[in-house]
């Protein structure tokens, strides 16, 4: 489906500006991306991984975006990168139907504090809140339904899709993306028992996100107790990630979906956390360490690296006599420990 208002490009213009050696007509005009099956006549098509070869012969696609090892095996035009994935994430934003749009200014259902300071070209959605002390940079666009709360800084060109929630002091970086339902400051989960019920810690610190930070839908980043919860440059967020109060995350990592860091918790730069990773609190993760899905780290990481724990899916006949050999582990290492001894005396 072409979209409207969809731009169009010719095959030359997308080889200049990826910088790509391009075999086929340069004057082929081009108004979309599609999957090496799905892609038709006017589309572009990308190869990045080996498991799709097999649907390379049959693709109908206008050219294709792959390595040039891949060339002579492609039956169409062809747009040849040393890193055809990253080309293909440069074509996205070309043809990305939000980008390059007029801002929409400041709609009239939405409330906006006369004590807020909007920068230029600021956009703001049908039924948007922005309170008192707000500061939006340029070319901010807040999304219909979203709340910045009092105090908090956008910075210039972020985006708040629909029904995103900035609560009060909140710094939010440059080019930051907030995709709809994630919350950015609320209350870390501090309470205090008294032997028969709980007491509220009024959580005083904020929430600081670099630059570049993209958040997925329905993640929450919770405020600091005391000092703030720092999430570093460059730092990408999937969906339904939950990180609590005061954890620290360094530049350019990325936490897949379903990720879980408790309280205090300090992730380095170029980390990478696969999906349904639990990080228990007050540990730290150094620079450079990757943990594979639905791990659970509870010690501290100090080396970089690749990280797992827990065991893949099996038949539940085998997992039960597995589980059964795990409770033995401990006195079957006693008893070796016991042998060797006798041997050495």
């Amino acid at each position: 489906m072409t979209r409207r208002n969809s731009p169009v490009y010719t095959l030359g213009e997308l080889a200049e500006r990826l910088g790509a050696r391009l075999a086929g007509d340069a004057g082929r005009q081009i108004v979309g991306l599609a999957t090496l099956k799905e892609a038709g006549p006017d589309r572009v098509a990308f190869l990045a991984n080996r498991a799709y070869l097999k649907d390379l012969a049959d693709t109908r696609a206008a050219a294709v975006l792959l390595h040039p090892q891949h060339g002579d095996a492609c039956p169409v035009a062809r747009l040849e990168l040393d890193n055809p994935y990253l080309g293909y994430a440069a074509l996205s934003r070309l043809f990305d139907p939000l980008a390059g749009r007029e801002p929409a200014g400041v709609h009239s259902s939405a409330v906006v504090d006369p004590s807020a300071s909007l920068g230029a070209r600021v956009e703001v959605g049908p039924c948007a809140v922005i309170e008192a002390g707000v500061t939006l940079g340029d070319d901010v666009i807040i999304g219909p339904g979203s709340v910045v709360g009092a105090d908090s800084v956008i910075g210039a060109g972020s985006r708040l899709h629909a029904n995103a929630t900035v609560c009060h002091g909140v710094v939010v970086g440059a080019r930051a993306i907030l995709h709809s339902g994630c919350v950015i400051g609320g209350d870390g989960f501090g309470f205090a028992h008294d032997g028969a019920g709980w007491h509220k810690i009024a959580q005083l610190g904020g929430v600081v996100l670099g630059d570049d930070v993209e958040v997925g839908s329905c993640s929450s980043i919770d405020r600091g107790a005391l000092g703030d919860t720092i999430i570093g440059n460059d730092v990408k967020i999937d969906s339904q990630v939950q990180i609590a109060h005061n954890v620290q995350i360094g530049d350019h990592s990325a936490l897949a979906g379903c990720v879980g860091i408790a309280g205090s918790t300090r992730v380095g730069k170029h980390c990478m956390l696969g999906g349904g990773v639990g990080l228990s609190g007050h540990l730290t993760l150094c620079d450079g360490v990757q943990v594979t899905g639905m791990s659970l780290v509870t010690n501290s990481i100090t080396e970089p690296g690749v990280y797992s724990s827990g065991t893949g899916a099996m038949k539940n006949a085998q997992w039960r006599k597995n589980a059964v050999r795990f409770k033995q582990l401990d006195d079957i290492a006693k008893r070796l420990v016991r042998l060797e001894k006798g041997r050495d005396a």
